[in-house]
């Protein structure tokens, strides 16, 4: 099984290791990507980085797993928890009077989100915000795939946006 380089964001130290160790020069700290294209999948940056931020994962995944419909509600309900959470956040942060208790709120906003964001994920369900998600919602929406429902593209352009 074919496996290539990927890095976690959140885990980045840039200590820049795997700039060095690279034998293709898959990997750039500028962007923080690893280019999939130049990727031989040695391994030599996921052994050298420091931060364990680099992994090896199999370039193929197989089919995702039917999930029970228990364990989707229960993932779904902890999700609206932490977005009500987030939500509790932002408001304490937009009424703190104190610079501290200001930045501690958004900290708390964003890792409350985070954590949304990966429960959403493995139940399934996952609305990337990056620009390229939503220029493609956006082409859909302009050119609507064949046996999309009128509206859908738009509706989730809508929930990208929030």
């Amino acid at each position: 099984m074919r496996k290539i380089a990927v890095r976690n964001l959140r885990l980045c130290t840039k200590d820049c290791l795997c700039l060095y160790v690279c034998p293709t020069g898959a990997t750039d700290t500028e962007n923080s990507i690893i280019d999939v294209t130049k990727c031989i999948g040695c391994g030599d940056c996921a052994d050298a980085c420091p931060s364990k931020a680099i992994s090896m994962v199999p370039q193929e995944y197989p089919p995702q797993q039917k999930k029970d419909k228990k364990v989707i509600a229960s993932l779904n309900r902890m999700a609206q928890s932490k977005a009500d959470g987030e939500n509790m956040a932002r408001a304490l942060a937009e009424s703190a009077q104190q610079d501290g208790l200001y930045r501690l709120m958004r900290a708390v906003e964003k890792a409350e989100r985070l954590i949304a964001e990966d429960l959403m994920r493995e139940a399934g369900y996952m609305l990337p915000q990056s620009q390229n998600a939503r220029d493609v919602v956006k082409n859909f929406i302009d050119n609507p795939p064949e046996g999309m429902p009128e509206g859908v593209a738009d509706k989730l352009y809508n929930l990208i946006l929030r």
